[in-house]
């Protein structure tokens, strides 16, 4: 993990791995929606990656003649990549705590997303209020818009 030592530029980190990723939020298989997440501006942007597999529990079923990610698993790695970001900028001391949903505003599905794709998810932080953080997220599929929201989510104090 490299953090810039510039005081007076905002601090990055170039690159968290799933290991880290999963010492950061709660979730795991087979709700882990994310495997990296990259060019992390701390209180500011982060993309998050998503290899996306056949593999993957939801296939089977969605749908097994042609297999498409559910938009809704697609706001999932939204939230998720952004919950990554809040913890980063936040500290140790938020590791592991969960992050709820409050609103999905917005939201659009521009194309779908298949077995093979890798979906970069670009978030911006809007506002933050207490414990209460908005974002933007654009996922996208080789530069192209595949999914876009406006979301609220709350950082909880429990562990």
């Amino acid at each position: 993990m490299d953090v810039t030592a510039d005081n007076s530029a905002p601090k990055k980190i170039d690159d968290l791995d799933i290991t880290r990723i999963m010492q950061m939020i709660p979730h795991r298989y087979p709700i882990l929606m994310i495997d990296r997440v990259t060019d992390v501006t701390l209180g500011e942007s982060a993309v998050g990656v998503k290899n996306v597999s056949i593999n993957e529990p939801f296939f089977q079923g969605h749908f097994p003649s042609r297999p498409v990610m559910p938009g809704v698993l697609i706001i999932e790695a939204m939230a998720q990549t952004s919950a990554v970001l809040v913890v980063a900028t936040l500290g140790p001391e938020a590791e592991g705590k969960l992050v709820y949903f409050m609103t999905v505003d917005e939201a659009r599905f521009r194309r779908p997303v298949t077995p093979g794709d890798t979906i970069h998810i670009h978030v911006t932080k809007q506002r933050q209020r207490a414990n209460v953080w908005k974002f933007k997220g654009e996922a996208k599929v080789n530069g192209v818009l595949v999914a876009e929201a406006v979301y609220a989510a709350m950082i909880l104090d429990e562990k």
